[in-house]
């Protein structure tokens, strides 16, 4: 089916929607609540409905469908109807008791992150992480940019690309972070990681590695923030993290998850990376007993 403007995702639509929850309007997110509270009946609403149910003019529904990457709302409703039949269990439904047993307790939150792995999949865009390989394998530098919990998952990205022998560098202070962006040049290549895609330090760093002619790929949460408007890709990934909740395990989980898959593909397209792994492994053999 033809659609306006870029494809935003794949296959799940009621994911997407929370992706992009912050850049819509006061209207258009009246409608986007109206949805992800109750798919099954907006599968089954006429605009009409939808609009009354949201307290919007039918205008506001349309435009909500666009932002989507939807043709119309008759395209939106069997997106969201593929979205129902594949959805797994609510994670609404295993918030921890203050009467679970431990056992309940472990069983709940394993429960939560296979959802989220799921979640992690489901917002996969094929293309973008095609792209994001193929400019990866083509610089001449990776730096990776993160702060606060972002910066330990960059030093994790670190860790898989030096593994399989790329010249990658990751950097998590700030100051450090803008004097790098400073220095970077046509051929480097930027990864920043920010949830939110909102931290100034990061979003001013790629916006300079932009200007200096540096290829930016960001990992986020959030298709419409500010980090994204300077990335050649976008990498996203899903998000539960209330504002007191940074650096959540769930979102850290998402996104280890996600890089795996990155870095996979970048071994297997990457000629010298077995000639790396089992070089990087022999120098570190004689440190265990």
């Amino acid at each position: 089916m033809s659609r306006v403007g870029p494809k935003l995702h794949q296959s799940n639509t009621l994911l997407m929607i929370s992706s992009i929850y912050s850049s819509l309007t006061k209207a258009e997110k009246k409608v986007a609540d109206v949805v992800k509270s109750n798919p099954e009946e907006a599968v089954l609403a006429t605009v009409t409905d939808l609009s009354e149910i949201a307290g919007v003019g039918e205008t506001s529904v349309i435009r909500f469908c666009r932002k989507l990457g939807f043709r119309g709302f008759h395209e939106f409703k069997l997106s969201v109807a593929q979205d129902l039949v594949d959805r797994p269990p609510s994670v609404s439904n295993m918030e921890i008791g203050e009467d679970d047993d431990v056992m309940t307790i472990a069983r709940k939150v394993t429960m939560k992150h296979e959802i989220l792995l799921k979640n992690t999949l489901d917002l996969v865009n094929v293309d973008h992480l095609k792209q994001a390989v193929d400019k990866m394998l083509a610089a001449n530098r990776v730096f990776v940019y993160g702060v606060g919990s972002s910066g330990i998952t960059a030093l994790d990205l670190h860790y898989r690309l030096m593994r399989i022998g790329i010249n990658v560098e990751a950097h998590r202070d700030s100051h450090i972070i803008a004097m790098s962006a400073a220095l970077v040049k046509k051929g480097d290549l930027v990864f920043g990681i920010s949830t939110s895609g909102s931290t100034r330090d990061l979003v001013d760093a790629v916006k300079e590695a932009k200007k200096n002619g540096a290829v930016v790929i960001c990992l986020t949460s959030h298709l419409r923030s500010p980090i994204a408007a300077y990335a050649d890709t976008v990498l996203l990934v899903p998000s539960r993290e209330m504002p007191t909740e940074g650096g959540a395990l769930s979102t850290k989980f998402s996104q280890i998850h996600l890089l795996n898959i990155l870095t996979t593909l970048l071994s297997m397209k990457r000629e010298a990376s077995d000639e790396a792994l089992e070089k990087t492994a022999r120098s570190v053999a004689d440190k265990l007993y």
